[in-house]
């Protein structure tokens, strides 16, 4: 049966009554919107927020500062919102924020931040995270980006939009990959990606630009040819940003902005340069 609590809200209590046969446990501090539903075996924390119309299927385990917003569903046997795997957390009060319509299968693992790294790890909306992903502490996820089966990323990375990573890939900590990029199944992203990329490798390397991703997005063909150019030039000489900082070209606008944010960061490059 499921564990009971006195309960201040009416609401809550008639959620409590629809589960009685469930043996899930919701902490009475926890904030659970309207019309969300839990499987059997499920555990709520008392610092857990839920936002309206969620699905959170069995045996799903969610704790910690964490707020999840609306229309999101959690398959089985998640674990969110559980301490960094880093050893200088040493239990101070950080967050994780998770938005609206993500879908989060099997096995999927997210932590919260740390002091050290800014003290939240933030995910946006439509995202997908397939079995056995993993987002480390304070990471950035963007929206409607893709993670797929078994793909760890490390600590203090941001993911900016459209982002695909492919199958069995790891992404290594304080990595950027920018926006509308794609990874190969299987890369060691051991480099800060450039938006719109193409990646692959055992140690990543730049194939290409994300021309069918492009496409999808519906950018003109003159606009890529344009960036492509500009991302050819940028590997030539590194050194020489003015062409980059100053076109009007959507895709370089968006080169721009990721660079200037990634001075610090190596930068994943074609095999020859």
């Amino acid at each position: 049966m499921i564990k009971l609590w006195p309960m201040q809200d009416g609401w809550q209590l008639l959620l409590i009554e629809k589960m009685l046969n469930n043996n899930s446990i919701i902490h009475p501090n926890a904030q659970i919107g309207k019309n969300v539903t839990f499987g059997n075996f499920c555990e709520i924390g008392p610092n857990v927020i839920i936002g309206d119309n969620c699905e959170i299927m069995s045996h799903v385990y969610i704790s910690g500062n964490t707020t999840i917003g609306s229309n999101n569903t959690i398959y089985p046997f998640s674990s969110i919102g559980t301490n960094p795997q880093d050893l200088k957390f040493k239990g101070e009060k950080t967050k994780l924020t998770i938005g609206n319509n993500n879908i989060l299968r099997e096995y999927v693992t997210i932590n919260p931040g740390t002091e050290y790294g800014g003290g939240e790890t933030k995910i946006g909306n439509d995202c997908l995270f397939m079995i056995s992903s993993h987002i480390a502490h304070d990471c950035k996820i963007g929206s409607s980006v893709i993670v797929a089966n078994n793909v760890p990323i490390a600590g203090h990375c941001v993911i900016d939009d459209y982002v695909i990573i492919g199958g069995n890939s790891a992404v290594q900590q304080f990595c950027s990959i920018g926006k509308g990029s794609m990874i190969g199944g299987m890369t060691g992203v051991n480099k800060s990606v450039l938006p719109f990329s193409l990646v692959t490798g055992n140690r990543c390397y730049f194939e290409n630009l994300n021309l069918i991703g492009l496409k999808r997005k519906g950018y003109e063909t003159k606009t890529i040819h344009e960036y492509k150019e500009i991302v050819k030039k940028y590997f030539l000489d590194k050194g020489n940003l003015d062409l980059i900082h100053s076109s009007e070209n959507p895709l370089s606008v968006e080169l721009s902005s990721f660079l200037k944010k990634n001075t610090n960061k190596l930068i994943c490059t074609p095999p020859s340069t």
